[in-house]
């Protein structure tokens, strides 16, 4: 796959937040990015850089219990009817900063198009919760969503995941732990330019090790936090890639940009995904930079990726 120069648009946003942004090398940098994030998503430019809730779709908040509080953006379309396909969403952020509001762009419009509720949960981040805590929560969420799919005007029968970078991760994770327990017997998994190893280190990351929004060195501060104690895990729950089998997998849609130092990761997990028998289309936006489904603003390719999405969940869930 080849590359192509950036838009205009994104070159202008690389070079404001090179300007503003200092490269975060441990956690308490993380830490403090992740307040800058949050305070970010509640102002003018951050609504014009990540975007606001599509109309026509109703947001609600939910709580919900177990080992940890988790908090779900439940999107549905206003004026659907019966019961609709689900989507559970996963947010990025290296599993160490992000939120559901930083995916509301994306979510809602799913949720409009497809016709479906998309429900984006939270999960315990790093350094406060080290792995495996995101994955038990996202777990334990789209256990939740199977069990309450009525409540939520869904049908269980009916449910996909979805995420973009860490929450790609987590839904690829998930989508194994279901395959492996038969519930929920997944209609589609949606992976966004997602991580699916964390130790090898593939031609991608040297060949924009110095993207924009993410860099080698961002990367591996991501991981070295999150693992924390794990950090020579070889469990597949931290690096799906490492999963003994792949087979039984849903049939799944892959999106990777072409300035993206996990760009590897998503043709990686195609090819492993395909040689076990799973239905797996892949789509690269070569003008793209990593996170550009959560930046619509500052990224074209983000209209084109929704419409790719759209069209790949309509026909499998």
């Amino acid at each position: 796959m080849t590359t192509q120069p950036l838009p205009v648009r994104t070159r202008l946003f690389a070079m404001l937040l090179k300007a503003v942004a200092e490269e975060q090398t441990d956690a308490a940098q993380l830490l403090a990015l992740r307040r800058k994030r949050q305070r970010l998503l509640s102002t003018r430019l951050g609504r014009a850089i990540v975007g606001t809730d599509a109309p026509g779709v109703r947001v609600r908040e939910l709580t919900i219990g177990g080992d940890s509080e988790t908090r779900l953006r439940v999107h549905s379309p206003e004026f659907a009817g019966g019961s609709l396909p689900i989507v559970v969403n996963y947010h990025g952020g290296g599993w160490c900063i992000g939120s559901p509001e930083q995916s509301r762009w994306l979510a809602s419009r799913v949720a409009g198009q497809v016709g479906a509720v998309v429900v984006s949960p939270t999960y315990r981040l790093g350094p406060e919760h080290p792995y495996p805590a995101a994955t038990e929560d996202a777990w334990a969420a789209l256990q939740w969503v199977h069990e309450h799919a009525a409540d939520l005007g869904g049908d269980r029968g009916r449910i996909a995941v979805m995420g973009d970078s860490a929450g790609g991760n987590l839904a690829a994770v998930t989508a194994l732990m279901a395959r492996d327990t038969g519930t929920p017997d997944l209609s589609a998994q949606v992976l966004i330019y997602p991580v699916v190893e964390v130790h090898e280190r593939w031609p991608s990351e040297d060949a924009n090790a110095l993207a924009p929004l993410l860099t080698s060195s961002l990367m591996r501060t991501f991981t070295r936090t999150y693992l924390a104690d794990a950090a020579d895990t070889q469990d597949w729950q931290a690096s799906p890639i490492r999963a003994t089998s792949h087979t039984g997998l849903p049939p799944t849609l892959i999106l990777t940009a072409g300035h993206d130092p996990l760009r590897d990761h998503g043709t990686r997990y195609a090819e492993t995904l395909r040689a076990a028998g799973v239905a797996a289309e892949l789509c690269d936006f070569p003008d793209a930079i990593h996170g550009f489904t959560a930046l619509p603003g500052a990224a074209p390719a983000a209209e084109t990726a929704l419409d790719e999405i759209v069209a790949f969940l309509r026909r499998s869930i």
